[in-house]
């Protein structure tokens, strides 16, 4: 019959990537505990929710296969038909996923799983989070950077299906919001103010750029977002939005500093 001719294609893996929903190829749907309805994965439950509630992956415990529509607990096989439902299986996150060139992984810091291949990400536990090993004692850490939301989107970062970046300063945005920030022109940390490149070149070009108008903005003090030294300006003085410490225009105007008596 044809559902006997579909059942043994499963089984020999020629179904692969027929199944699944926008977020992941598997054969199996899970129910959510939380209101008990059936849903291909947790983000199909978290878009449909009216009330905001979101699926607490790890408390899942009964699919049900694509294949055979048998519910059963949670496992990479079918207990009725013999489908493998995911490639992909950990059973710690209940996820199931057929697309394995994501290299997917299980980060047992993080608590759940990743992608992008366990050999190229390390987990900072200051930061809370797996970073590309080429920020390997090449970062600034932030206790728990990551488990806040994108300063542009608000999405919480942590566990996002989109890539993230990590700034100069330590904080961090998805790296899409970060793109569109730049398209802006803006280029420092929404968050802290420091700027987000190496600043050299253009502060070259700013300097000869300013020395030509020689601008006017008369007496007062201004503080560096870089590294927060402050500088007095004075009437007639060449590049008076310039840190005379670390040499960055990444500067603001301040109220005078409070000396002693």
């Amino acid at each position: 019959s044809p559902m006997d001719m579909e059942l043994d294609a499963a089984r020999h893996g020629f179904a692969k990537m027929g199944f699944g929903c926008k977020h992941y190829r598997r054969r199996c749907r899970i129910r959510a505990p939380c209101c008990n309805d059936v849903f291909h994965c947790r983000h199909c439950h978290n878009d449909s929710t009216k009330d905001g509630h979101e699926l607490d992956r790890h408390a899942v415990e009964s699919v049900i296969c694509l294949v055979c529509d048998t519910e059963q607990p949670v496992a990479q096989v079918c207990s009725n038909c013999g489908v493998c439902m995911g490639e992909y299986f950990c059973r710690a996150c209940k996820f199931f996923d057929d697309d394995v060139d994501k290299e997917q992984y299980h980060c047992k810091d993080c608590g759940i799983c990743r992608v992008g291949g366990k050999d190229n990400f390390f987990h900072c536990k200051k930061c809370g989070s797996c970073y590309s090993v080429t920020l390997r004692d090449k970062h600034v850490c932030i206790e728990g950077s990551m488990k806040n939301n994108c300063p542009i989107c608000y999405e919480y970062l942590f566990d996002s299906l989109r890539e993230s970046s990590v700034l100069r300063c330590g904080h961090t945005m998805h790296l899409q919001c970060f793109h569109e920030m730049l398209k802006h022109d803006k280029f420092t940390c929404p968050m802290c103010s420091v700027s987000i490149f190496d600043m050299e070149k253009f502060l070259r070009a700013l300097d000869a750029e300013i020395e030509a108008k020689f601008l006017h903005m008369g007496k007062g003090w201004i503080v560096c977002n870089d590294c927060w030294d402050t500088t007095r300006v004075y009437p007639g003085m060449a590049g008076q939005r310039k840190c005379c410490h670390c040499q960055s225009y990444n500067t603001c105007r301040v109220a005078p500093s409070v000396l002693p008596a």
